[in-house]
Parts: C-alpha cells; structure tokens; sequence
C-alpha cells in the first residue's frame, strides 16, 4: 500500500510508512478516534479527527468512531449526538464502523478474569485514598497492597461477586499486579476495574462494575484490529501499560504513537471546565460562538474546510507549544474571502439627509457579490434621499489622517455618489450628533469623479427607507490573557474570563438583499468582517454572528517575517 500523491508528511506518517515496508500489520493501516461522550468536541478535537482520519485516507486504510463510554456517570446521548455530528460536519464518514467500549464489556471482563486466572490481576480492598497513598511518589516507590497476594480462587470469587452487585460503591477495585516499585507510576498495580452503580446509556443497568479506560483501551484497539492508535502526548506515559496488557493477554497488539495536543492562545481546551463555564452560565451553551467546541465554530461562521486548513497548516509535532489563535483566524478569511457574498451592513446607524437628492426617487446601484468571484454575479441595492453610515464615519473634529466624513469634505459612497457634509444636527439635550445633511454630485453615480478629483474616503450606506433591521453580536476572545491559567495570584482560571468577550448591537440596518437570509449563511459586512446568520434568525429578526473582523494582525506578521528573510 502506498501513500497517496500530495500529501502532507510527518513523524507519524513516516513510521506508518516503516511499518508498511516491514509489513508489520500486513500491508493494512487501520485508525480510530475514540472520544469519550462526556462533552462537545472542540477544536482540538478536530486536530485528532483531521490526522486518524487523514492518515486513512493518504494511506488507503480504514477508520473507525468508537466511544470510549465506560464512565457512565459523566456520559449523555446527547453527546454521543453532537460528536456523530460535527465529525460529519467536519466532512469525514466513519461508513459501517461506529464502535462503543459497551459493545466489549463482556469481552473485557473475560480478559480480566484470564489476567486473574495468570496471577496478574487481584482484587484490592484500599479505598481510592489509600491506593494514592499506598503508590508513592516520583522519588520514592510505592507499597504493595496488603490483598496483593489473595489466592487466585479468591480474586475470581470476589471478582464474580462485585460483577452481581454485591458489594458497596467502592469498596472494593480489581488492580493489574505490576511492578509497585517501578519508575512509571502508571505500572504502579493500576486498577481495571471499579465498582459504581449508575445506569449507562446503552446496557442500562445491566453492569454495576465498569473498566477503567486504561483498561479498556489497549483491549478495543485491538478487537477491532487497529494497526495504528494514536494519542495525544499525555498518554505517553501509559504507553508501557498499554503494551503490558496486551502483552499478558497475548492478544493482538496495534502500535500507539503520541503526538502533541493542540493548545491554542486565549483558550481552555478541558473538557471539564468548558462544562463548568456551561453549567455556571459564563457562555451560553455548548454551542455559544465563544466556545471553541465545533458546534460554537460552526455557529460562528467557521467552515469545516477552515478548520481542515488550520490542522494541516500546525501540522503534528512531538512536543507542546502554543498556537496563535490568529492563525484558525487567518484560515476562516482565507476561505470566506473567496465564498462569501458581500453586502452592506451598518452596525451603529447615523442618519444622512442629501438634501439636493430628489425626495422621493430610489435608484438601484450594481454591485459585485464578491469580486473574488465574478461567477457570483451581482445584485441591486436601493439607494435615496435618506441613508444611514456608520457612526464612527463621521467627526465633527477629525484627527489628522482621517479620511471619512467631517463637516465641508466630501467622500464616496460604495456604488453610490460622491457627497459632501454641509450641515450636523444635534441632539440639544445630549449634544449628540443625531443628523448629518449632506449634498450630492450628480454626475458621480458609482463613485467615479469625471473631473479626476482625489477623494480619499470611501463609505458603506443603506437606505433608510429600504434596509433592514437586525441584531448583530460581536464576540472577542473568551478570555483576556493568552494563558487562561496563568492568574498570576493562583486565582481560579475564571478570573480571567474576558467581561467585553459580547457585544450584542440591537439597532443595526441592513441591505435589503439579506431578506430572508438563511441560518448559517456567512457574508462580509463590507469594512466590518465576516458575518454568519445565526440558527436563532427569523424573517423581521435577523440575527448575526460575527466570525472574524477583516483585520488580519497573523498575516501581517507572516508578511514581515517574509521580508526580513
């Protein structure tokens, strides 16, 4: 089997492609990817499922989604749900090959009775306490258990017994006899087995005793004929476990390699605390557009060929870094740059009067969907006496270098005319500028000048007769320190949770072309960024997620790395 043409390459390919040479799993590449549904998959989820199911793919092999569902106490079918979804959102299909660890309990458990039976398993009365105790530290070995040599007949009786229920939550665990004294404290006598009464999504309550993943891992891979398991580097420790129990149980035994995990700035990526910022309402949901789970990327805006690109763009290493976010947010413009249809969206209207304007004429003005691609073609946009432009387009006492409207100047309105600021209205209560009046050029209508005269700014406009309201969020980072963590005082990581991460503008206009807009649509605010309609948008209530803003601060970066190169 060889390796498909253009194709990436990395450390795990190249072992892949040894082990292909030496014809180690007999010309067969088999990968999997085993979440546990205890949570929404996040974006270094995507990372795992990009490479298990790349490697697949290049190498012309097999790929499997098995749940690692052995803790049912953290586990919900609606996770189970949501991962079947965003990996099909992510553009990879899993065919006939959807796996659970439940559809191997009674297989594992007659795999640890045949370690019991070798004199490699024994049951252990020690509290969770005391094991923790009784397993020693780095610099110093552990002590074995004081029921570490119960006779096998007794270890398979009490075995049987804690499977029909009969003793308490935690009264008793099933350990591998190992090595107390060995460096890896994952060889330390691990226990495989614990007992917990809690009914699990799928064998109900037909167990009251469950394997632990260290267990049950090794043992899955290898009943489903997996050549290649690969993990994120946390599991390098438990590699030597991994291969032990295949070892004892003689079984076949598939080739773990780790990779490092995917960290990114200004992002948490545990599982445990995304749902603890769930559960304490910091975000919406699993899905609120801070999120870095798929399902909030996808309510973003984000594409699934977006993500894809990041994942190939890291690439896979042996060690942890961290990556700047503002590279997933380089690959979300590279994409919606070329996709994206652009429309005129004002985000905090001020009112412009063009006095000189014709009361009640409406021309239509052409415009380019996207001039990345003409094939996109165009559209019309009513343009009248009464627009409305940004705020932040207008000072009544500009600052050097800004080239937008100011009282007397004149600038161009994208597909429209050439106007000039004669008159500001304000509000005599507040002093607020309320109202701008403005003149016209008629012979400008597109924004040319016939006569060739410089005019610097050019603005984005709706009607205000013809536009549409609309609600409009825009999010930051989740969090205002590159390291979430890092607190400084040892304070707890919410401590840094960004309090301006939403802005939610309610008395935002847009153009009328967005009637209608469809949830999940994405398009470029012109001068704003990209916007994506959310699954909560109704006709007469639009509503709109900001996925990135234009401003490219990664690319500039990768620009001048270039230069000085």
């Amino acid at each position: 089997m060889m390796m498909t043409e253009s194709t990436s390459t990395d450390f795990i390919r190249d072992i892949i492609a040894e082990d292909l040479t030496t014809n180690r799993y007999g010309g067969r590449v088999h990968t999997r990817f085993p979440p546990e549904p205890n949570g929404y998959l996040h974006i270094g989820h995507a990372k795992s499922i990009c490479l298990n199911f790349g490697i697949a793919q290049d190498f012309g092999g097999l790929y499997n989604l098995r749940f690692d569902d052995t803790n049912p106490i953290k586990e919900e079918v609606e996770y189970v749900e949501s991962i079947q979804e965003d990996i099909r959102w992510l553009g990879f299909d899993w065919e006939d090959r959807l796996y659970y660890a439940s559809d191997y309990f009674e297989s594992l458990y007659q795999f640890a009775v045949q370690l019991i039976k070798a004199g490699k398993a024994y049951v252990c009365d020690l509290s969770a306490k005391e094991i923790r105790h009784y397993r020693g530290t780095l610099t110093e070995p552990g002590a074995e258990s004081p029921y570490r040599d119960r006779s096998t007949e007794e270890n398979l009786d009490l075995f049987e017994h804690m499977r029909a229920g009969e003793f308490e939550d935690g009264s008793r665990v099933l350990r591998a006899r190992i090595d107390m004294a060995s460096p890896n404290l994952a060889l330390r006598d691990p226990v495989m087995y614990r007992i917990l009464r809690a009914t699990h999504h799928r064998t109900g309550d037909r167990w009251c005793i469950y394997p632990m993943y260290d267990f049950a891992h090794g043992q899955s891979d290898s009943i489903e004929g997996i050549t290649h398991s690969i993990c994120t580097l946390e599991f390098e420790n438990n590699r030597p476990l991994y291969d032990w129990y295949l070892d004892a149980l003689d079984i076949y035994h598939p080739h773990q390699i780790e990779f490092a995990r995917l960290n990114l700035s200004y992002t948490i990526m545990s599982k445990r605390k995304l749902l603890e910022l769930v559960a304490s309402g910091h975000v919406g949901g699993w899905d609120d557009p801070r999120m870095p789970t798929l399902s909030g990327l996808r309510r973003r805006g984000y594409t699934p060929e977006a993500i894809r690109n990041f994942c190939d763009l890291i690439g896979v290493a042996k060690s942890n870094s961290v990556v700047d976010i503002g590279m997933l947010e380089y690959c979300i413009r590279q994409d919606l740059n070329k996709r994206a249809p652009r429309v005129m969206a004002v985000l905090r209207p001020l009112r412009v009067i063009i006095d000189n304007y014709p009361q009640d004429q409406v021309e239509e003005m052409e415009a380019l969907n996207n001039p990345e691609d003409p094939a996109m073609g165009t559209r019309k946009i009513p343009f009248s006496r009464a627009l409305y432009i940004e705020r932040e387009d207008f000072d009544e006492d500009p600052p050097k270098k800004f080239f937008r409207l100011a009282p007397g100047r004149e600038v161009r309105l994208k597909h429209g005319y050439l106007v000039t600021c004669v008159r500001v209205v304000k509000d005599e209560s507040t002093n607020e500028v309320i109202e701008l009046h403005c003149t016209y050029d008629p012979g400008t209508r597109g924004g040319a000048a016939p006569d060739g005269r410089r005019v610097r700014g050019t603005l984005h406009w709706v009607s205000a007769a013809h536009s549409l309201p609309a609600q409009v969020r825009l999010y930051d980072h989740l969090f205002t320190k590159v390291d979430p963590f890092d607190t400084g005082d040892g304070s707890d990581y919410k401590a840094n949770l960004n309090p301006n991460s939403l802005e939610t503008l309610t008395s935002c206009r847009v153009e009328p072309s967005l009637s209608g807009a469809v949830p999940g649509s994405r398009y470029q605010f012109l001068r704003k960024g990209y916007f994506c309609v959310d699954p909560e948008s109704r006709d007469g209530a639009l509503l709109f997620n900001r996925t990135v803003p234009l401003r490219d601060s990664w690319a500039k970066i990768q620009k001048a790395q270039a230069k000085r190169s």
